[in-house]
């Protein structure tokens, strides 16, 4: 492999490392803040050891999400100094007010809420996991601002004296309708990974808590009791918490998922034709759910499971007489406009990746309908296939982000800045243009050294996460700060600035 390919190889595999971590950050933080939130309003000590348990695990995913998060801006200058020096007066705007404002804040307010247990008011204390909330979104945005513009570049005007591309209003680059689009789109995606991670935990112990219950019944009934009580007064309600919000982001992930689709078709018809290895232009073609073939030969493929009206209605919102412009097409359309090359993505990952990202949201749906189903009216399930249920569910919302995530960058190739059908000409940039001049081996040695340790920090991550979450709340968390042995956290406590 040459440079470029490893430059590549790099890039994508430390983005897809780090992109594990980034979808819970997101979600978990906010949902912390609301079992925390929960807790001072009603003084019940259950939400309180539901945030500390769960609080525990979003500390773990967050500096593992640090770790792996900072190599990324270092191989913008590294890997990719032509990148950097066409679109660093733009490129650089965003990404230096993510660490300025958001990075800060989420760090800041991160350590006062780790070490202000005791030494807080209790509000003020709880205004801070909101503020790292905030923080942890607000980077999102960000990140995301800097990527729509490479998805669709606004904002900025082409200087033909120093061959750069220079920043010419930060609202409209901030405002990109990309980045609108996009934002909620992977806010909505971390609340349901979230949701997933909660529901899918708070499961797993409640059936394993009212099974064991049963066993120990007749030979030891207190110890019985106490773990249906924690089964039904503790993860039952988390649970719950997770499953509403795996709903509520459901539905959000489908709305913006359609606006997205609909930019697509107008921003990026590749992309939008690659989705579906769309060779030919075609009026109102149908989705493919199941297809055999290589894809990147275009025609070689059969399609074996097809739905209509799909298409039609994701690019426009109608039903019928929508024309999608084929891969063929676009390509003698784009040799025409842009010169000789190649600028098909790769058809087999676009495609198959669109589909997997939609498709293991399944997971978390199946989750969700099965966990309202078994927790109604009151109810805490014992069901073995419900606890073996909640722990598959988990990791499927981490690898439909992935993978949508994937699509994304994948389905603009082979442009690194694409062009923005009404933009500034010449704001755009391949990726073969934007690639450091290094030797193909300092790449690859570094490419194995990213790689080997992302690996290692993935094993620790992993082995964290499992460890914390099957030991469950701990004994020394069952009652907060300031609280005596014999307080009844069945009723209501007055707010109270202090502990």
């Amino acid at each position: 492999m040459d440079v470029l390919d490893l430059s590549r190889w790099q890039f994508g595999i430390t983005t897809v490392y780090h992109f594990i971590f980034v979808p819970l950050t997101i979600g978990l933080a906010p949902l912390v803040a609301i079992m925390q939130t929960m807790w001072v309003a009603t003084g019940k000590d259950h939400w309180y050891r539901l945030t500390k348990f769960f609080g525990k695990m979003f500390l773990i995913n967050f500096a593992l999400g640090v770790a792996t998060g900072i190599v990324q801006e270092f191989q913008f200058g590294m890997n990719w100094s032509e990148y950097s020096r066409f679109v660093g007066d733009v490129f650089g705007a965003p990404l230096a007010l993510e660490g300025l404002v958001a990075f800060f804040l989420e760090s800041t307010f991160l350590g006062l809420w780790i070490f202000g247990w005791t030494r807080l008011p209790k509000l003020l204390h709880l205004a801070t996991i909101w503020l790292v909330a905030i923080g942890v979104n607000a980077s999102a945005f960000f990140i995301i601002a800097a990527n729509s513009f490479m998805q669709h570049p606004v904002g900025a005007v082409y200087n033909p004296e120093t061959g750069r591309a220079e920043l010419s209003s930060i609202w409209e680059l901030l405002t990109n309708s990309t980045a609108l689009a996009a934002f909620p789109h992977a806010v909505t995606g971390g609340f349901l990974t979230a949701g997933t991670f909660v529901a899918g935990i708070a499961g797993w112990w409640m059936v394993r808590n009212m099974r064991r219950s049963a066993a120990l019944r007749a030979s030891e009934p207190e110890e019985a009791q106490q773990l249906e009580n924690d089964a039904r007064g503790l993860f039952r309600p988390a649970a719950r918490l997770g499953l509403l919000v795996m709903i509520i982001s459901g539905i959000g992930l489908f709305v913006t998922g359609d606006i997205q689709a609909k930019l697509m078709f107008e921003q990026q018809p590749m992309k939008m034709a690659s989705a579906e290895s769309l060779c030919h232009t075609e009026t109102d073609p149908d989705f493919s759910i199941l297809t055999i073939g290589t894809h990147n030969d275009c025609d070689g493929v059969t399609h074996v499971i097809e739905l209509p009206y799909v298409l039609p209605y994701l690019a426009e919102g109608r039903l019928d007489g929508v024309t999608l412009q084929g891969v063929e097409d676009l390509q003698a359309q784009y040799e025409q406009q842009f010169g000789p090359g190649n600028y098909k993505p790769n058809l087999f990952v676009t495609y198959w990746s669109f589909r997997a990202m939609i498709g293991l949201a399944v997971g978390s749906a199946a989750l969700a309908v099965a966990g309202l189903w078994v927790t109604r009216g009151g109810r805490v399930p014992d069901q073995n296939w419900f606890k073996w249920l909640s722990l598959l569910a988990i990791p499927t919302p981490f690898l439909a982000n992935s993978a949508g995530w994937i699509f994304t960058e994948m389905g603009r190739q082979p442009w690194v800045v694409h062009p923005n059908p009404t933009g500034v000409d010449m704001v755009r940039l391949t990726v073969d243009q934007g690639v450091s001049d290094h030797a193909p081996l300092t790449v690859l040695a570094s490419l194995i050294a990213f790689t080997v340790v992302y690996a290692a920090l993935g094993l620790v991550w992993f082995w964290l996460i499992r460890k914390y979450a099957m030991e469950g709340p701990q004994p020394h968390d069952a009652q907060p700060p300031g609280s005596d042995d014999d307080t009844d956290d069945t009723q209501p406590k007055q707010l109270s600035f202090a502990y």
